[in-house]
């Protein structure tokens, strides 16, 4: 089994910081600060307390925020609380001066309708939903009277999961301002005892750490407290900022006397294995890596840097090769060979001069995977007793070869027969993850994204350290027959060291004397089978001193295991069985209080008088990164469609849904780039455009104006594309292709499709109905000594396309918000220049104007728009270069 790592508490605790009278700035605040230490624009936030309490790895999580409003009129409040991935929400009040405003979890859709019905009525509403590498954003905001009160208090749970042999509790803290009762108080109880116990902050020094600090364990109990003074908050001396910024981390062990540990409470038990001392066993790894042209710079640079520092983790008894995909699949060895000094040497060689090159065949180079794998034991070129393991690692969606993502599915899952489990490594985000994840899962594996930053190649290294040391294969967790009901997944195909399985269930009987459990498995050296046996009236006596936590605990972490394997079961369901999964998961959600991907919490607050609605929801892994901001989520002007192109040098212009106002950015690259504007792995439609440069410039150069001279357009589930250039548009699929110029009018449609090719102007594509282009044909003097034609791309409908969009523009089809501010003279009288909050970056943007050229082609309509510098840095997600693509196909 491995198990994957998410902390048990992770709070960016901007609670109740960021204030306004309309519209909130959390960089504003920070200029603004009153008399009395700690307001902040007359809101002082005067107590924030964390509280953890983990009962036998099932940790329950308070936060609550206490704020007044010291000004003389109404001000808005905002609480900001990130939480692992991992957890659920449970609950969430709001309490103004004493009156409590509570949240209640409903099934999605019965939310969705009364956040629908509230936007209708004019009132105030937000969709409050996020999320980010390791953590979920909850946001609330709440307009608070002059004198008034208010506390948030938001509770949510997770079961711990065992990661390189300790559970971690991080904390992240960011209150922005000086807290007069700030605390972080987690309480541990573990039955097994615990072995040690330590916390530390990343923001704070030791001799100050030490004063506000304090942590102790003796047997089952453990304690961690930190209380800093509002001196020992403050960044400096005199100053009145807080250095309360950063990490701030406790880890934990448990006594590991026997493997196993079995606890039963009230009718349900749980049962932790985890054995200790246990040779490894040998494994046989096959790394598939993409190197296709989209892998190039930074991604190949940190996939080497990681390959080679796994060789340096190989054990000898272990076998390994290298399958290279791109066009084409390369291996470094015809068969798997041993980990032998000399062999690893060589290995590093072949991983040195791995480049980049061609387009994406992911199905051939997993099928090579599969085959070699199972090659080498039936021809016994590897231990009887070892282990096989495959570990995929992409950036991009099929796109040679078989590019049917369910087809690649079926044939892998045929070829691996569940002999051997599968791992599937999403390298950034424009590739289809679901499809990862689903293959993934079919083949006894799990995915994991790896995220493109600077750690991308310790993220590599980090997984590859969670499967590199097996000590047990197929285990199988036994339990009386008929004694047990409700049993969550009992069997694994590996246990890692340093990992835990964990099983829980409901007994037929609770009040039976004696609960037996066996988990066998295959070793190293020989079969083993673990038996553990509980008396149930020591049990009893062992437990009542946990009752201080919370009583329950067993029931819930059932509850929570069951359904988190639930929704995963169901990722690779369908028809009837996904129905029955989903009926199960929700039901669970609804009983316990859980808001999970099926159910939503509506948090009904008072604002003017009437009733504001929220939704907190819990996204999945597409989620986008941006929290909307309840301030613009108000009675704004709607827009039906808007509208998002790239025309000119190229000019990208990005019209924000519900603030009336347009973003812009420039793409600077040379003649002859190639970049992915849209990809959406739902509907299959990519676009991408190639750059061209004025008349005598080519690759090469690095002066003079660009534009897009060519596009290129596919639908992957109709096998059909469009490829435009200046002169011609060429449609079709395969070699059924046909070619039309811009002189011609006229319109092809088939099933699903529209192109209507308007003389000498424009054409426009439609997809059903739901997603819209427009490319507009710009002609020059044909004699003109530096300019040639160009074209324009405008997005005009793409509400049908799905939230796993990505690209230059298709990224921006997703909700997002952003705040400008400090308007103040540019460089250009005429232009501007002001502070742009977006994607959690501050930004110096210019107010400037572009041409909308959709009605008009020749003229065009003036568009004001805020332009972002150096290529979009800090609005794109990523860096630009991650969109360039080797070619337009």
């Amino acid at each position: 089994m491995v198990t994957m790592w998410w902390p048990c508490l992770v709070l960016a605790l901007l609670s109740g910081l960021e204030t306004s009278g309309f519209q909130r700035s959390p960089l504003r605040l920070l200029g603004k600060r009153s008399l009395r230490e700690g307001v902040v624009d007359g809101i002082e936030v005067y107590s924030t307390k964390i509280s953890c309490k983990v009962t036998s790895r099932f940790a329950h999580n308070v936060v609550t925020t206490r704020a007044v409003n010291r000004a003389d009129k109404a001000k808005e409040v905002s609480f900001d609380v990130e939480l692992p991935k991992t957890a659920f929400i449970t609950n969430f009040t709001l309490t103004i001066d004493g009156v409590t405003y509570p949240g209640n979890i409903k099934e999605k859709e019965v939310a969705q309708k009364q956040y629908e019905k509230a936007v209708s009525q004019g009132k105030t509403a937000g969709l409050v939903k996020a999320s980010g590498r390791k953590l979920e954003k909850f946001t609330v905001s709440v307009n608070v009277a002059a004198g008034s009160k208010v506390t948030f208090e938001l509770t949510y749970e997770e079961l711990l999961k065992r990661h390189k042999g300790k559970y971690e509790m991080y904390i992240k803290v960011q209150p922005k301002q000086l807290v007069r009762h700030f605390e972080i108080d987690a309480h541990i109880f573990e039955p097994q005892g615990i072995s040690m116990l330590d916390a530390e902050a990343s923001f704070i020094t030791n001799d100050l750490l030490g004063s506000a600090l304090t942590k102790s364990f003796s047997g089952k109990k453990g304690h961690v407290s930190f209380k800093p003074s509002l001196d020992q908050q403050r960044s400096c001396p005199t100053c009145t900022d807080s250095l309360l910024n950063g990490d701030f981390t406790i880890v934990y062990d448990v006594n590991r006397e026997s493997p196993g540990n079995v606890q039963v409470v009230n009718g349900y038990f749980v049962h932790f294995f985890a054995p200790q001392g246990l040779p490894v066993v040998p494994k046989n790894i096959v790394f598939v890596i993409d190197i296709s042209g989209s892998m190039a710079g930074r991604k190949i640079h940190q996939t080497r840097d990681a390959l080679l520092k796994i060789l340096d983790d190989m054990k000898e008894d272990d076998y390994l090769n290298f399958i290279l995909f791109s066009t084409h699949v390369t291996t470094w060895k015809d068969s798997l060979v041993q980990a032998t000094p000399a062999n690893l040497e060589e290995a590093r060689m072949f991983v040195k001069n791995i480049r980049d090159e061609g387009m994406t065949n992911i199905n051939d180079g997993l099928l090579r995977g599969v085959h070699m794998l199972k090659d080498a034991r039936e021809r016994h070129l590897v231990p009887e007793r070892s282990t096989s393991i495959l570990i995929m690692l992409t950036d991009g969606d099929a796109n040679t070869g078989e590019s049917r993502p369910q087809k690649i599915q079926e044939n892998v899952r045929n070829a691996i027969g569940g002999k051997f489990p599968l791992y599937n490594l999403g390298f950034g985000n424009n590739l289809n993850y679901n499809f990862l994840e689903t293959m993934a899962l079919e083949n006894n594996g799990l995915a994991r994204r790896i995220y493109e930053d600077s750690d991308a190649n310790l993220q590599l290294q980090g997984f590859y350290e969670e499967v590199a040391n097996p000590l047990l294969t197929n285990v199988e967790v036994e339990y009386p027959e008929n004694a047990i009901l409700d049993l969550t997944k009992n069997n694994y195909p590996h246990f890692y060291d340093g990992s835990e399985i964990v099983v829980a269930g409901r007994l037929v009987d609770s009040d039976m004397n004696n609960f037996k459990a066996d988990v066998k498995g295959h070793g190293a050296l020989n079969d083993l089978t673990f038996t553990e046996e509980v008396d149930m009236k020591e049990m009893d006596a062992a437990l009542k001193e946990q009752g201080y936590i919370f009583g329950n605990y067993i029931e819930r972490l059932w509850a929570y295991l069951t359904i988190e394997q639930l929704l995963e079961r169901r990722k690779n369901a369908f028809g009837e069985e996904k129905e029955n999964l989903t009926a199960q998961a929700l039901e669970l959600s609804l009983k316990y209080h859980f808001v999970t991907p099926l159910t939503s919490m509506v948090v009904t607050k008072p604002e003017d008088n009437e009733d504001q609605t929220s939704i907190a929801d819990k996204p999945g892994e597409e989620a986008t990164s941006v929290t909307p901001s309840m301030a613009y989520l108000t009675q704004q002007p709607s827009f039906p469609n808007p509208y998002y192109y790239v025309d000119g040098d190229p000019h990208f212009i990005i019209h924000v849904p519900g603030k009336n106002d347009t973003i812009c950015f420039n793409i600077d690259e040379k003649p002859g780039t190639v970049l992915r504007l849209i990809q959406d792995p739902v509907t299959g439609i990519t676009v991408t455009g190639q750059i061209i440069g004025d008349k005598g410039s080519g690759p090469s150069s690095g002066t003079g104006k660009t534009y897009f001279g060519k596009l290129g357009i596919t639908n992957a589930w109709m096998d059909f594309r469009i490829e435009v250039t200046t002169e011609k548009i060429i449609l079709g699929n395969g070699e059924a292709l046909s070619t039309f110029r811009w002189l011609d009018t006229v319109t092809v449609t088939q099933t699903g499709l529209s192109v209507t090719i308007n003389r000498k102007k424009n054409m426009v594509v439609s997809f059903g109905d739901g997603v819209k282009f427009v490319i507009v044909l710009h002609q020059v003097w044909k004699k003109h000594p530096v300019h040639q034609d160009f074209l324009g791309f405008y997005v005009v409908d793409s509400h049908r396309m799905s939230a796993q969009t990505h690209g230059l523009l298709g990224q921006f089809f997703r909700p997002f918000d952003f705040e400008v501010f400090d308007i103040r003279p540019g460089s250009d009288p005429t232009k501007p220049d002001a502070t742009m909050v977006v994607k959690s970056h501050q930004l110096t943007v210019t107010r400037g104007s572009q041409k909308d050229y959709r009605k008009d082609t020749s003229v065009g309509t003036k568009v004001l728009c805020w332009f972002v510098h150096n290529n979009g840095e800090g609005l794109i997600d990523g860096v630009h270069t991650d969109y360039i693509v080797p070619s337009l196909f």
